[in-house]
């Protein structure tokens, strides 16, 4: 009896352990987030400005502003479509419209996202549309290669981006990108139709300026990129909040990153580290799973100093697999 009240506080200041850092990655990630949008903003509207004035400035500020008035769902039907994707009705799936509608409530949506069906055997899942109207594509290959614990953990990643607004938040940094690269290329067509007053001198050409508008999509494309990693690391973040199982979702991506990693290599042989972090539109598959670790609360007693694990000997990782029905297994 006597150990009792001790374990109680263990457990208590690893709970407080994990809060405290989740509170921390989610004001980090935060604060990122407002930085590049005000970046990207910035970027197309000093673009703007060189090649048109202030009239420039007052158009990129204008069309982000429409975008954020523009609904996610509109394009939801369209992205399904292409995918083949179909909804999956409660009797088809009924746990997992369960897992949906308890982390959807837990999440504060005002609807239950529905799932889709997508027969394809890449390993892969993504949201599409609005809170209030939202749905959540399931690959085959995905519904087939994990557990009931890592699914509950990507439906959780999921339904993050849709609390979080992250449909919205992308969708205003690509118009904005879009602008960007629109007025680069007006600029570039402004030099060639001035070619030959240039070449008699009679046209000056502010170089710093052309310069700068030059490589502004590239800036903006960082940016962005940058931008979509933060929304990747919050919606991890939000995940492990709310199934409360920061280790299903670790898992999960552990799981993705092995299958990804081992059909590349069986169609690409010599495919290696293709692009470096900066140019990725997710983070790093081993820096999630830290950060999602240290959401999780260590252990309250200390693992038995017997237990041993070699992973040379117990993991033989093996190539995938064709079946049939055309499914990586």
């Amino acid at each position: 009896m006597t150990g009792q009240p001790g374990k109680a506080q263990m457990i208590s200041r690893d709970l407080r352990h994990a809060q405290n850092v989740g509170a921390r990655h989610r004001w980090h990630n935060r604060l990122q987030t407002v930085l590049l949008v005000l970046t990207l903003l910035g970027i197309a509207a000093v673009a703007g400005s060189l090649l048109l004035g202030d009239g420039g400035l007052w158009l990129a500020l204008a069309a982000a502003g429409f975008t954020l008035l523009l609904e996610p769902a509109a394009a939801s039907g369209l992205t399904l479509r292409l995918y083949g994707a179909r909804p999956l009705h409660p009797d088809e799936a009924p746990d997992l419209w369960a897992v949906l509608r308890e982390l959807a409530a837990r999440a504060g949506l005002p609807t239950v996202p529905v799932p889709h069906y997508v027969p394809s055997g890449v390993v892969n899942a993504f949201a599409t549309g609005s809170k209030h109207h939202a749905a959540i594509a399931l690959t085959d290959g995905l519904l087939r290669s994990l557990t009931p614990r890592e699914l509950t953990g990507v439906l959780g990643h999921e339904i993050a981006h849709i609390a979080n607004e992250d449909l919205r938040v992308m969708g205003l940094a690509d118009s904005i990108s879009r602008l960007t690269h629109l007025l680069a290329l007006l600029g570039q067509l402004a030099i060639v139709l001035s070619l030959p007053t240039l070449l008699l001198g009679v046209t000056e050409v502010n170089w710093p300026a052309l310069l700068l508008l030059a490589v502004a999509p590239q800036l903006a494309l960082l940016a962005q990129l940058g931008l979509s990693r933060v929304r990747e690391f919050d919606a991890d973040r939000l995940a492990a909040e709310l199934t409360g199982d920061p280790h299903g979702l670790a898992s999960a991506l552990a799981k993705i990153e092995r299958v990804s990693r081992s059909w590349r290599a069986w169609l690409l042989p010599g495919w290696g580290n293709p692009e470096p972090s900066w140019l990725r539109t997710h983070p790093a598959t081993a820096e999630r799973i830290e950060r999602l670790l240290e959401l999780a609360p260590p252990p309250a007693m200390p693992p038995f100093p017997s237990a041993r694990f070699d992973p040379e000997v117990t993991v033989s990782p093996r190539p995938p697999r064709w079946r049939t029905g055309g499914l990586w297994r």
